[in-house]
């Protein structure tokens, strides 16, 4: 969440700022601004609102400069207004910070510079920063942040520039992601890559406590200690079209189509020989499983979600036991950690600030990391001691769908290979299933083809403000990603439940016309499903179900029937999702919201 992008060079820095800004709206905002040096002065533009406030006012009024940083703000201290946008300042507009993250001793900050006679104008954490560097400064600016931040407690990553000098940037990264873009004869910050692809596909990874200080065509990227690090340069493989919407009305809706080849390309490319899974980046031996006494995998969110099919997974086929966390409470629940646990870590981002500082708690207390991430290089993907990446490419909607399909079928890879390595299945079994997954991007189109039909059957929820979501066994843990979707995006209350539970007090909600989304695609759990939909149809729910294609008995128990091909009901999960997504997506359109920045939420969530 929130969004930074700073600029030293030839081409007008506002334009650059306002492109790379506009990349970044997927992680949530409510404000945007600019700080531009002009040779003369520190301009600063910054509004509340769309990014499109900021640049109708940027066009009508422009600022000259090749020197600049911008921001765009999600509200964490302070309501959304003018003053608590960025870029912050000092009292004469002579030092401009942008700031993501959280300073968690601001207030005392704040009130040892107020006792010093510095004034302050907004309700934000970061003001505190710009006056602490200009306490700081004496003509120097690095040397100013680097005395600032030794001050600070909390998430930064920050950037600073100053009227004195046109030629000079400086940021640093702690526990909120930043990266730097090497161009020709241009270079840049920012929050995430998208941000300056249409510039560089050079950057390098910040890691914590570096600071970068770039000055005229250099940069030089420096330790807390003020020692020069030799950072290696990364190549981006992927361009500014892969991020772009390419004909889809929304990146979601985009997102979703590209499930297919999303699917294949986490598989195929670590198939070896086409036939077995090889985990290049994953270096645990037999050996070491063996030594593994339990596995916690720990998510927030979709990807949450994603691991409680993992945990399924793992204990099915390779019976180690696995405990699901949420990443905001794993550290506070007393987890038992020792050198046999093994730790899983799922984030698309890489960067999710609750998911990375459980990792750190692991780790220093012994266990072994293993994440599941989609960006190279992230934060979390460089602190693991094994990494899987999924290859869904850049995912710009707020509401994670493709991730969410091959982190499953990470976990699917995962677990098959840990059953072979400790013999648990038998080969036939390993063979067959990941026949079964190389048929599943071809399913998924299957699924896909439908979308006219479930456009139809999404209009009953058009006017409801409530639904339920109900599944047994796998069915029930894709339920709840089901809610959550139509929840985040369409803004109906939704709710998973178990459909055993039903009579344990659920039922109670039932009404006529709620609408029921009922799952059902498990074989053992097939009888007993319809068992739980004729109840909720008896007290006059409006049932939606999603069940394979060869139980065409579920039409005389159900209002409106959703097929999905028929495949072995391990692997149903990544086939019942996708007719989920299209629910979600098309209530969310015929109830007017913003599918792709569904209200108070961020792509990358990047404070705790």
């Amino acid at each position: 969440m929130c969004g930074i992008v700073g600029y030293l060079g030839h081409k007008k820095a506002t334009e650059v700022l306002v492109e790379g800004l506009s990349k970044l709206e997927y992680r949530g905002y409510d404000s945007a601004g600019v700080a531009i040096n002009t040779k003369e002065n520190l301009e600063i533009r910054k509004f509340k609102g769309r990014l499109s406030v900021l640049s109708d006012d940027l066009e009508k009024n422009p600022i000259n400069g090749g020197l600049g940083i911008g921001h765009t703000r999600w509200a964490t201290h302070g309501e959304p207004s003018d003053v608590n946008s960025h870029p912050h300042f000092n009292k004469d507009k002579s030092i401009a910070v942008v700031h993501n993250g959280i300073i968690e001793n601001y207030l005392e900050l704040k009130e040892e510079l107020q006792n010093e006679g510095y004034e302050f104008l907004s309700q934000t954490d970061t003001e505190v920063v710009a006056h602490l560097v200009d306490k700081y400064y004496k003509g120097n600016l690095l040397d100013a942040v680097y005395k600032a931040t030794e001050k600070l407690r909390g998430a930064y990553a920050l950037g600073v520039i100053c009227k004195d000098n046109d030629k000079e940037l400086v940021a640093v990264r702690k526990d909120s992601p930043l990266i730097v873009g090497l161009g020709e004869n241009e270079n840049f910050i920012a929050s995430d890559i998208p941000a300056i692809l249409k510039y560089t596909k050079k950057v390098y990874f910040l890691e914590n406590n570096e600071f970068v200080h770039i000055v005229d065509n250099n940069v030089t990227v420096f330790d807390m200690n003020k020692n020069i690090v030799n950072k290696a340069i990364n190549e981006i493989t992927w361009d500014v079209e892969s991020a772009s919407k390419g004909g889809y009305e929304h990146f979601m809706l985009k997102e979703i189509y590209e499930q297919p080849n999303a699917v294949k390309e986490t598989l195929i490319r670590r198939l070896d020989n086409n036939k077995c899974i090889k985990l290049d980046d994953i270096k645990l031996t037999k050996e070491d499983l063996e030594k593994i006494n339990k596995v916690y995998i720990i998510a927030c969110g979709t990807a949450y979600h994603a691991g409680l099919i993992g945990k399924y997974a793992i204990e099915k086929f390779a019976n180690i036991p696995v405990i699901c966390d949420i990443a905001s409470e794993f550290r506070y629940n007393n987890p038992f950690i020792d050198n046999n646990t093994l730790v899983i870590l799922v984030s698309q981002s890489g960067e999710t600030a609750d998911t990375l500082a459980s990792l750190r708690y692991a780790k220093e207390n012994g266990a072994r990391i293993m994440s599941i991430t989609n960006v190279v290089g992230s934060s979390i993907a460089r602190e693991s001691d094994d990494v899987f990446y999924t290859w869904a490419g850049p995912e710009i909607s707020v509401a994670s769908t493709k991730a969410y399909t091959t982190q499953v079928v990470s976990f699917y890879m995962i677990a098959l290979d840990f059953g072979m390595k400790k013999e648990i299945i038998t080969k036939e079994f390993y063979d067959k299933t990941i026949e079964n997954l190389k048929s599943i991007d071809k399913k998924i189109e299957k699924v896909l083809s439908q979308e006219d039909y479930i456009k139809e059957v999404t209009k009953t929820l058009n006017k409801k403000d409530n639904a339920f979501y109900l599944g047994r066994g796998l069915d029930y843990l894709v339920a709840m990603e089901g809610a959550l979707k139509i929840k985040e995006i369409s803004y109906i209350h939704a709710e998973a439940f178990a459909a055993g539970e039903l009579k344990h007090g659920t039922i109670a909600l039932i009404e006529k016309g709620t609408p029921v989304i009922a799952i059902l695609t498990q074989e053992n759990l097939l009888e007993k499903m319809i068992s739980n939909i004729e109840e909720v149809r008896a007290r006059g729910a409006y049932v939606i179900a999603i069940t394979k294609e060869n139980h065409k008995e579920v039409e005389k128990s159900a209002d409106k029937v959703i097929y999905i091909p028929d495949i072995c009901d391990n692997l149903s999960t990544v086939l019942t999702v996708i007719p989920l997504q299209l629910l979600a997506y098309y209530a969310a359109i015929q109830r007017g919201c913003d599918v792709d920045k569904p209200r108070n939420l961020a792509k990358s969530v990047t404070v705790e």
